[in-house]
Formats: C-alpha cells, structure tokens, sequence
C-alpha cells in the first residue's frame, strides 16, 4: 500500500494512484425556469473555498445524517476501509495533512493528526461493538462531534459522481491491434514535494509549462516512453481519466498500472464536452453512448478529447493492493470516496447523504465511508466521488451516479480524545 497520487493526483513523493473517475465528472444541468423565463444559473459544483475559509462546520447538536440508516446501510467492506484509513495514518508521512482546521461556533477547532486518528479508531469500535443501529446512533451522539461540508454554495450542496476501476485488453509491443499507447513518467517532468506538477525541466535548468496533451501525443515528444498500448485512443484516453487499470495481455497475464505523474495543463472532461456541443443530452450521457459515437465517428471523440490539455502518466505497480487512492491505501467499494484534499481531511469518517446510483431519483442513500481518494475533476467542497468497485458492472453504477446531497464528517469531541496514538 505504498503509494500515492491520484489520477489526478499525487501524494508526498508521487503516487500511483487509482483515479478512474466517472464520464459525468463535470456535467452539469441548466435547468429552465419555464417557458419565457431565463435558465437558471448552472450550479458552481467547482467554486472553491474563499480566502480563509474552511470546508466544514460543526452542526448543531442531535441534527446532521440519520445515522440509523447509515448503519443499516453500512457495506461489507466497511471495517476493511476502516483499517485501511488507520494503516495511513499510521505512516508518519501522515503527519504532514494535519492540524486541519474546523469552525466551530466562537471560532476554528485545529483537529490533530492524534484526534483524527484516534476518531477512526474510536469509530471502527462502535460498528464492531454495538449490537443495534439504536446503541450505535446513541454512542456515536456522545462521543463524537458532526461537522457538515459548505458545499459549493455555502448551504451544504454537493455534487456525488462515481469512479470504478476499469479493466482493458492491452499489448506490452505495439500491434496491428492494440496501436494507442498510455506512457511512463518523462524524466524532464518537476513537481513538488506534494505531487503538484511544477512544469518541464529544460536543458539549461529552466522550468517551463508543458505543451497541451494533443500538441505531446502528435509531437513525438513521448517517443521511448511507451507503457502498454490499447487497442484505440478511446480506450488510453480514458485510462488516463481514470488514473489506473488493470490490463489483460495476450498471453494470459495481469499488469496493474496506476497514476505516476501528470503535466498540470487544464482538465476539461469528454462529458462535459458531448454535452456543451448538444452532440448527446445530459440525460443520455454515459460511456456506452460514448463507446458508440467513438465507433461511428472517431474523429468527432478524437477532437473533443484533445480539448483536455492535461496528459497523465503511469507504472507498473504491485496488484495486491491495487486498486489504491491517493493515500496509498486499498479504496474499497462503496466504502471509499474521493474529495479535494486541499479542502477535506485525509482518510477520516464520512457521511454520505445523496440518492442512489441507478435508482429512483427520489431514493434517499445515506451511508459511511472513508475519505480516501482524490481526482483531477473532483476540486473544492461541492464535489464527490463514490468508488463503486471493478470491472464492467461498477462501471455502469459509476456512470450512473450523479446526485446532489449533503457530505459529513465525524470527529471525537473535544475531551473524547484518548491518549495520542502516535509512537
């Protein structure tokens, strides 16, 4: 579990990262208000935190989510995603995401690496120790404290879009069947100690910004860099939205491939482009009818794919933990979400409060998961990602999952803390 870095984004030192993000990232409606009158602004899901501010707040006492139903709702996998979290923050490099600071009425908690920790342990004891959602939801009012998301618009909105970790048929050569190549991390490539892209290293030591990913891919720029080819640019394309794969080759044999770097151009997401064009209706928008238009008129997906300026780059990886986020921990199926971490805090308690991927627009889905994860499309405090798992049918609740609610976050109370965990 050593890794880090997402598909959009890496952790200290860089990361591997599974980034595998949903089509839907960036769509969003505009929604008329009637016949004559204006459409309505389009929701600002991307519009970060004003200067100084912070992303959650403490809400008032016995309010928040209905944690009786979280819990029924809890996954399999949950106490997995549990340990998970606590084998990050058992890593010192874990340190370095914390004080993160809270409001409280009166002024800003600072939430120590030892609380956050502590508060993952604490939580995993309560799942593992109540014997009903009543004893559960009781513990979890004493102990702990709920802090709610501002959202994009400083009223508690959140865009929740699913990812999925997708497989491929892929070549180590180039083929006359698999001809799209996904590539390694240039040794020219800069970035900071926290994985933010810096710019390309020139021969004279200057750091300049890197081309766009068309002008890269048609330049030849990446010639010697290639990883594993695909069987069309579609397919390369989106494992670089994704940030990670698992790959079949021809003999038989699994490669794991996850995110080693990227340049830091603009992201524009294909979704968002189909739609903005008119050329597929928001509401018919998922990677089947994109598969599709690819077959029937690959330049039209080619050209709109060359609007995303950002180019991602990858290695091999050890499966065992694969798919990983970016804290370098294993995600786990509906129990692992990704958010900005510039904003959300690393590996803690989450609340999920949104509707159902694939179901009745008015089912209610309020379930726990950790925050473990980030993605290049998923920025500020009005956005989401659910990990929905691996392979073909988590792929079709990824692209199914697009529905506002609410995010939450649960720490000890002040006093609640035991003894700091840390060695």
């Amino acid at each position: 579990m050593r890794r880090v870095g997402e598909s959009i984004e890496p952790r200290p030192i860089e990361s591997r990262r599974v980034r595998i993000s949903a089509l839907l990232c960036l769509m969003v409606a505009t929604v008329g208000a009637g016949c004559t009158a204006a459409p309505e602004p389009a929701p600002e899901y991307a519009r970060p935190l004003p200067p100084g501010g912070v992303a959650l707040r403490l809400v008032e006492s016995g309010t928040g989510p209905d944690l009786v139903a979280a819990w029924r709702n809890r996954e399999a996998g949950l106490l997995d995603s549990l340990d998970e979290s606590l084998e990050w923050y058992a890593a010192p490099s874990s340190r370095a995401k914390f004080p993160y600071e809270v409001s409280r009425p009166g002024g800003i908690r600072s939430i120590s690496h030892a609380e956050a920790q502590a508060s993952v342990a604490a939580f995993r004891d309560l799942v593992v120790e109540s014997r009903d959602a009543a004893e559960f939801e009781r513990r979890v009012r004493d102990r702990f404290e709920v802090y709610e998301s501002v959202g994009w618009d400083g009223s508690g909105t959140v865009l929740f879009t699913g990812y999925f970790a997708p497989e491929f048929d892929a070549s180590a050569t180039r083929t006359a069947t698999f001809t799209s190549p996904i590539h390694r991390r240039p040794p020219d490539l800069v970035t900071a100690p926290d994985g933010t892209p810096l710019g390309r290293r020139l021969g004279d030591g200057r750091i300049v910004p890197w081309p766009s990913r068309a002008e890269l891919m048609r330049s030849g720029a990446l010639d010697g860099l290639e990883l594993y080819y695909l069987s069309d640019g579609l397919d390369a394309y989106l494992i670089e939205v994704n940030g990670s794969a698992k790959l079949r080759l021809p003999d038989g044999s699994i490669r794991h491939v996850g995110y080693a770097g990227k340049t830091g151009r603009p992201y524009v997401g294909l979704g968002q482009s189909l739609v903005d064009e008119g050329i597929v209706p928001e509401d018919r928008l998922n990677l089947a009818a994109i598969r599709r238009l690819h077959r029937e008129d690959p330049a039209l997906i080619r050209r709109l794919m060359d609007r995303n300026e950002n180019c991602v780059f990858f290695m091999d990886y050890d499966g065992e933990d694969w798919p990983e986020g970016s804290l370098g921990v294993r995600v786990t199926p509906r129990a692992s979400i990704a958010t900005d971490k510039k904003v959300y805090p690393p590996g803690a308690v989450a609340v999920v409060d949104t509707r159902r991927a694939g179901h009745d627009p008015r089912a209610d889905f309020t379930a726990f998961m950790l925050d473990q994860d980030t993605g290049g499309a998923i920025q500020a405090p009005g956005r989401c990602d659910i990990f929905m798992g691996i392979g073909p049918q988590a792929e079709v609740l990824a692209g199914g999952q697009y529905a506002e609610g609410e995010l939450y976050y649960l720490f000890l109370a002040p006093g609640e803390s035991p003894s700091p965990m840390e060695p």
